[in-house]
């Protein structure tokens, strides 16, 4: 059986002569929560929107829970819920009332099944608000709860973050984790916040320029995150030559702030901070760092390792 519960196969898009998407094959495995990661322009709303079937391909092949024709995709798509770009709502319906809308419009029986959304998703306080007095924070919490109605199998979310507050992110995100493993809902959801998507998911796409980069998983991408030392020393230029004389295989850089910078260092932090003191040099920092998702993301579209 096939382990992806979403597959493209060389999906592209083209609009006249610019290809939003080109040839893109991505495999996201039931129970995932999967982190779309590229910059504005890259192609990420693009490829979430043949997902959810609100475009079509140019060319190419989309795959959901295993069928890839066009009658399977439509029946698959409604265990599909999607908040893609601009949640949609009429501005001056209540939150309540909106939510009930969809309820009744995907024929969903229980009316107490909004109640129960609502309070899912921390929007309950807000029921009675106009959809259009809402917050850019609570409008996402509000798209999320349109998606979470049918209970879907599948939910696919562009920018879910964007407009919270610090609390509000990491409610989000523990809820995004309850979702998963509490009802073993796979998770697609792109987002610019890389640092709080590093967080959530547990496998990563890079997409640059319509191009899918590189697919990888937490576990090794953090392996292949590099590791740095940042040591502050009295005079970094003398330390730099004692470097090159002692340690000739570590890769390092001065930095502007005149600390060391070494790249993957290969021994211990005590052996580069000894080497300052046997030379009479006085260290004011050494800090061990790990590379974050920005990085390995800049690195990538560079072409770097």
């Amino acid at each position: 059986m096939n382990e992806h519960i979403i597959e493209t196969k060389q999906a592209t898009k083209a609009y006249g002569t610019i290809l939003a998407l080109d040839h893109v094959d991505i495999h996201v495995k039931k129970g995932s929560i999967y982190g779309l990661i590229g910059d504005n322009g890259a192609g990420k709303s693009t490829l979430l929107k043949l997902l959810a079937g609100h475009i079509f391909p140019t060319s190419g092949e989309i795959c959901l829970f295993g069928r890839c024709k066009e009658k399977e995709l439509e029946r698959s798509r409604r265990q599909i819920g999607a908040s893609i770009e601009q949640p949609g709502f009429f501005p001056n319906m209540t939150v309540e009332k909106m939510l009930e809308y969809c309820r009744i419009q995907k024929g969903i029986p229980g009316k107490g099944k909004v109640e129960e959304i609502l309070k899912l998703t921390g929007i309950w306080d807000k029921r009675r608000s106009k959809c259009k007095n809402l917050s850019l924070g609570q409008k996402q919490r509000l798209g999320l709860s349109i998606a979470m109605m049918g209970e879907p199998q599948i939910l696919i979310l562009d920018e879910p973050i964007n407009g919270l507050d610090p609390s509000g992110m990491i409610e989000l995100r523990k809820l995004f984790h309850r979702l998963n493993e509490e009802k073993n809902i796979t998770i697609l959801l792109s987002s610019h916040i890389l640092s709080e998507l590093q967080q959530t998911a547990d496998t990563f796409g890079f997409l640059s320029k319509g191009q899918l980069l590189e697919e990888i998983s937490a576990e090794k991408l953090y392996e292949k995150c590099t590791d740095y030392l940042n040591i502050m020393v009295s005079e970094p230029e003398e330390y730099a030559v004692l470097l090159e004389r002692n340690f000739p295989e570590e890769a390092y850089k001065v930095l502007p702030d005149k600390s060391i910078q070494i790249i993957s260092p290969k021994k211990e932090p005590e052996a580069y901070s000894r080497l300052a003191v046997q030379h009479q040099l006085d260290i004011s920092g050494l800090e061990k760092t790990h590379a974050s998702l920005e990085d390995y993301y800049m690195n990538l579209k560079k072409g770097g390792q």
